[in-house]
């Protein structure tokens, strides 16, 4: 029974530590609720729409279309067909009035259009995509932040915790200081001066505690969640720096070039010959029948061929405006590949640097703790004065506040790197 109790025991734990660990909040999913919560993020939405409906406003230009005029005219003069036409006998040539009347409908199919439409199609999805990637970028600078706030309340945690052991030490010396002072083989002074430092401890873990609120409550801000003093943040695995730069940048440029090539293309139909069907049919006076001054009905129907060359004349130079722009993206690109080298390389010498700290600190805080141990022998057999070895604790408690510093920093170097790099 004891066992079979035990292995209850051990199995409610493990689930408790479990339902610990899945309620934890992690890093990852902090991007993703950033991500997810962020205004901008609407107008993926927004443009995904815009390109839709353009594409499909360009491709109703193969739609037929149907135009209606109508024109009411008074001239000053008019075909006279007597003067025109000899004399026959028993012909009298019709005399037309000046007054004219046109009411026409014209219903035209575009067979061929040098490829406007299409490109039009193209440049809008073109455009779409740029678009979309700028808003990519926009989106992937709130990793930053958002790791600078979860890092910071990671430090918070770790330097809280280290508090509570400085002050457990203090509050253990205390005690025993008291017990001291009932056997009149200690000073009232020095229960007093240690007191006094459990006070500061309080004082610092005050401190810790309103600054991880605070940082909490921003990150909720990004997250779009709340997010209370009881949040757990996990503790983030390190990461090794990756070579090579995946940011959403580098596709924004090359969706950049695209659309100058879809524009290129462009200039290439704007003087290309475009052909037609139509069908007009109308009513009024006179009608196609120029001899009949008489109201009537008409129609006619053909192909229609237009040729403008007039985009030839600016084609050099709207050529080489597009190899400038095309210049300009270049440049822009290979100054970010640039600045993010730079940085990165930045980053790699603090991870490591604080790499390297660490093995210094771990050095640091081994000696420390020797001195302690021995302060608090030589305390307890009345060799130094409390007030020397609240020095030690004190000192003790700054090497691993700073190892701890070290450890946050590292991380967060790593995961810098990481988000500078987009790997």
């Amino acid at each position: 029974m004891k066992v079979c109790k035990l292995l209850g025991c051990i199995m409610m734990l493990a689930g408790l530590t479990a339902e610990a660990q899945q309620q934890a909040l992690t890093l990852e999913t902090c991007y993703a609720l950033a991500r997810q919560n962020y205004p901008l993020i609407k107008q993926y939405d927004l443009i995904a729409r815009t390109s839709r409906y353009t594409v499909a406003n360009a491709g109703k230009l193969y739609l037929p279309q149907l135009t209606v005029s109508g024109q009411a005219t008074y001239q000053s003069e008019v075909v006279n067909f007597a003067e025109v036409l000899p004399p026959i006998p028993g012909l009298n040539p019709p005399q037309l009035s000046k007054d004219q009347y046109r009411l026409q409908a014209e219903v035209s199919q575009q067979i061929y259009d040098g490829g406007v439409t299409r490109y039009q199609q193209e440049a809008s999805r073109a455009n779409e995509k740029v678009q979309q990637q700028s808003l990519e970028v926009s989106l992937y600078a709130v990793r930053e932040r958002v790791t600078q706030l979860y890092f910071a309340v990671l430090l918070m945690d770790a330097q809280l915790r280290q508090n509570a052991l400085r002050r457990d030490n203090l509050q253990s010396t205390t005690d025993k200081m008291k017990a001291a002072l009932a056997n009149g083989v200690a000073y009232r002074s020095n229960v007093a001066e240690l007191q006094a430092e459990i006070v500061n401890a309080d004082m610092a873990t005050t401190e810790f505690r309103a600054n991880r609120k605070a940082y909490l409550k921003m990150l909720a801000t990004f997250i779009h969640q709340p997010l209370s003093d009881s949040t757990v943040l996990a503790y983030p695995e390190t990461t090794r720096p990756a070579e090579g730069i995946h940011r959403p940048e580098l596709a924004l440029y090359d969706y950049q070039q695209n659309t100058y090539d879809v524009q290129e293309r462009q200039l290439k139909a704007a003087y290309l010959p475009k052909l037609n069907a139509f069908l007009q049919g109308g009513y009024g006076r006179p009608t196609l029948n120029i001899v009949s001054n008489e109201f009537g009905s008409w129609w006619m129907g053909g192909l229609r061929l237009n040729w403008s060359i007039g985009s030839l004349y600016s084609l050099k130079n709207n050529r080489r405006l597009l190899d400038i722009q095309r210049s300009n993206v270049d440049v822009s690109q290979e100054a970010f590949l640039l600045n993010t080298t730079l940085t990165m390389q930045q980053q790699h010498q603090d991870v490591d640097k604080y790499a390297a700290l660490m093995t210094q600190d771990e050095e640091a805080i081994r000696l420390r703790a020797a001195v302690l141990q021995s302060a608090k022998a030589q305390l307890d057999n009345g060799v130094i004065t409390v007030h020397e070895y609240i020095s030690q604790v004190n000192a003790e408690n700054l090497a691993k506040q700073t190892r701890i510093l070290h450890e946050i920093q590292l991380l967060q170097a790593q995961y810098n790197y990481k988000n500078t790099s987009g790997n």
